[in-house]
């Protein structure tokens, strides 16, 4: 297969969804952000409170508590609960304030000043003393998984009741991104102090709905927060998350109306969706990446070319037609073509090449092939995309092994303590900003980064490197030497990136898409 050019990956993101090139090129460039064929949708303002919002979700929550969950899908839930530090601007991923400014006095001071009159679901008071307490343990305790994240800090200090001052190691042009994530949601210090570990399932933040409850893979509900800060929100009185894993019957329940919406569907289903009157189909591109992570740290993955082999025997192309109905980008990195941090130079390293592939295991030691165990999902696309690699890696004498489970469950058990796969077939759901996504899954110790092992002084350096200006020149040139590591080394296998879809019933207002590809209902309401 050669190289795909970049007319190619434009029209597959155009192709069967209506969006024009230049659309497609400036959603992902970060310049403008709407819903293809549906900018009144898109654009609608909330207009009718009341009403809860029925929506279905392919995943249940791996951890209710931001610095203690695991999967990237959690972020939809979490967001009905928690607000963040920092914002982000729907259109371009932009920081922007949240329930904090900030300012930047010095190089290696980061001042956030709070907004007033802002309090946790249980009353607590979500001032400076709330905040420090809430980075000092997303920094430092034992079962924070965001420590990455905040590794350029070094103090965090209350300089005021509504004031902290942030001293840091260097220039950090990736913080406030950061603080938009989950190091930046914020938990009451009363209820993680009370209710210890508990706290994953009994959540307390100071979002636009208060936590209700959870029936495991059943069903998450929140409501109302009638105290939020911000005047005239929410809209609704409330959203049920019903967790639906099998993409077709969640589509299947907003056409038969026991659901509002039902978002993250792959691509092959635009055409049933799309057939169903009372239903309007939102698409969007995103960062959403479809790979294999590897545990790079163990054997057979240690060695990098078994890895280097494994990426040369992924036909992607063939992988998007078979699992996508067509329509996705091949991935060569884990940022799309249209990304500001894309690097063509490292586009090039993995041409689908099983005889490379076969040429590489024999170099590794391997002349027989070997046994992987791999980390896969229930629902049917997931049972179809491993199928499609079972097949693909067969070629190159890779036997996969695969044991699914839901994704909470997988994910745990390859990135948390249990180690119990040499790789996970899942997805890369996208930051807000590109040095989170290198850092997150490849820093030394990071979460997702399975082995938790450094792959290298030099990338390591890069990783702080990649934060240290804001001059985007400067940036795009040290996260292409990351990107070429990560690459050369071949630390994960990169394989497709997704296009949203989304199911919404024609009497939901202001819902609109993202490029994380993970929607946020604060802007959505019910019509009458």
């Amino acid at each position: 297969m050669n190289p795909i050019d970049q007319d190619d990956r434009e029209s597959a993101f155009t192709l069967a969804l209506g969006l024009k090139r230049r659309e497609a090129l400036t959603l992902l460039g970060g310049v403008a952000l709407g819903t293809a064929g549906l900018p009144a949708l898109a654009q609608a303002q909330a207009q009718t409170k009341g009403g809860v919002l029925k929506v279905a979700a392919p995943a249940n929550p791996s951890s209710m508590d931001p610095a203690t969950g695991g999967a990237g899908s959690d972020h939809v839930f979490l967001w009905t609960i928690y607000d963040t530090l920092v914002d982000w601007d729907y259109a371009t991923l932009k920081p922007v304030p949240g329930m904090a400014e900030w300012a930047t006095p010095d190089a290696q001071s980061f001042v956030l000043t709070i907004k007033p009159g802002i309090t946790f679901h249980d009353g607590t008071p979500m001032d400076a003393a709330a905040v420090k307490f809430n980075l000092d343990r997303n920094r430092n305790d034992p079962r924070s998984n965001v420590k990455v994240d905040l590794v350029n800090i070094t103090a965090v200090d209350v300089t005021g009741p509504l004031q902290l001052k942030l001293t840091m190691k260097q220039p950090d042009a990736a913080l406030p991104a950061i603080l938009s994530d989950r190091a930046g949601m914020m938990v009451s210090p009363k209820a993680v102090q009370t209710l210890g570990n508990e706290h994953d399932r009994k959540p307390v933040g100071a979002g636009r709905w208060k936590f209700v409850s959870w029936a495991d893979n059943q069903k998450l509900v929140v409501t109302r927060n009638d105290k939020y800060w911000r005047a005239g929100q929410p809209a609704l009185d409330g959203i049920e998350m019903s967790i639906i894993p099998e993409m077709a019957t969640g589509l299947r329940s907003v056409v038969a109306g026991q659901n509002h919406l039902a978002y993250g569907l792959s691509a092959r289903y635009s055409p049933i969706a799309s057939k169903a009157k009372n239903v309007t189909v939102v698409t969007g591109p995103t960062l959403y990446c479809y790979m294999l992570f590897l545990n790079y740290a163990r054997a057979p993955l240690n060695n990098p070319k078994v890895r280097q082999a494994i990426n040369f025997a992924i036909n992607r192309q063939l992988f998007i037609n078979a699992t996508m109905g067509g329509v996705g980008e091949p991935a060569a990195m884990l940022l799309p073509s249209t990304h500001w941090g894309y690097d063509k130079g490292v586009a090039g390293l993995y041409k689908f090449d099983p005889d490379r592939g076969k040429k590489l295991m024999v170099e590794a030691g391997y002349p027989n092939g070997l046994d992987i165990t791999v980390g896969g999902y229930t629902d049917q696309d997931a049972v179809r995309r491993s199928e499609v690699l079972i097949d693909q890696l067969s070629k190159i004498g890779i036997r996969c092994k695969y044991i699914n489970g839901t994704v909470a469950e997988a994910a745990g058990q390859f990135f948390g303590n249990e180690k119990k796969f040499d790789a996970l077939q899942a997805a890369w759901t996208g930051r807000p900003d590109p040095s989170m996504t290198y850092a997150l899954a490849f820093g030394k110790g990071a979460y997702y980064n399975a082995g938790r092992a450094e792959a290298s002084e030099e990338l390591s350096q890069l990783l702080l490197d990649s934060r240290a200006k804001e001059d985007i020149t400067y940036r795009k040139q040290v996260l292409a030497k990351v990107q070429r590591i990560v690459m050369e080394q071949a630390l994960a296998v990169p394989i497709a990136f997704n296009f949203e879809l989304d199911a919404v019933a024609t009497n939901v207002k202001g819902f609109k898409p993202n490029l994380l590809g993970k929607p946020k209902f604060w802007d959505v309401s019910l019509a009458p």
